[in-house]
């Protein structure tokens, strides 16, 4: 990347919404690249189930929040980075107070709900989003690029549902490692991005066949009615 591009590295701040499957390896990641500050959000406790696919946590972690654990953990890779936690589930309002100096917001959440104010926050402030999914061997990255003008959002590509779909990672299941490739994915985005080193011109969404190990690209075009961002 050269000494120019990690210097912006180290001076810029990213937002993690969800310290679960995703949203662990991608902090991971983040956080040893020498990111400046990551400002970690998760309202959950870590439970057994969690640990299949949670990298960051330990059987005697459980019951302990999710956030904090994984500033905890994340402060012994990398002394250097400012950690940030906050310790609820965020609406709308309480996104605009974080995203400001942000450069890059990374969605690892998995409800429909948050997608969708998280979505509204980067439309907003225009800051590029990344939003990863996954369930059983599949996942996909929608790289949203709210930061470059005429480009599609998340309700551009897939609406505005408001109910959350029957199968997901809790009744479906998912393989793990599917979510550490979609997370590197997300982190390798998003360095690209605040290293100033990203040639992106639009939205794109990438989808990962893990059965087959095969990735597809799709550029996005943002919808003259969307109800968010035209």
């Amino acid at each position: 990347m050269g000494e120019e591009a990690q210097l912006r590295l180290k001076a810029s701040t990213a937002v993690i919404v969800g310290l679960g499957g995703l949203g662990c390896p991608a902090s991971l990641y983040l956080t040893a690249s020498g990111i400046g500050k990551l400002i970690l959000i998760d309202g959950d406790e870590i439970e057994l189930s969690n640990l299949q696919r949670q990298i960051l946590f330990r059987e005697s972690d459980i019951g302990a929040a999710k956030a904090k654990v994984a500033a905890k953990r994340l402060s012994k890779l990398n002394p250097n980075v400012e950690f940030e936690v906050h310790l609820e589930q965020v609406g709308r309002q309480d996104l605009v107070g974080l995203v400001d100096d942000a450069k890059v917001i990374l969605d690892c959440t998995d409800n429909i709900a948050t997608r969708q104010e998280i979505n509204r926050a980067a439309v907003a402030f225009h800051k590029p989003l990344l939003s990863a999914a996954a369930l059983g061997w599949e996942g996909q990255l929608l790289e949203a690029r709210m930061d470059i003008e005429g480009s599609a959002c998340l309700a551009c590509a897939y609406g505005l549902e408001n109910e959350e779909p029957l199968l997901n990672c809790s009744t479906a299941g998912v393989m793990g490692p599917i979510l550490g490739v979609m997370a590197s994915m997300q982190a390798m985005r998003a360095i690209r991005i605040v290293a100033g080193i990203d040639g992106a011109k639009s939205s794109r969404l990438a989808r990962f066949d893990g059965k087959r190990v095969e990735l597809s690209n799709f550029d996005l075009k943002s919808r003259g009615d969307c109800p968010v961002c035209s």
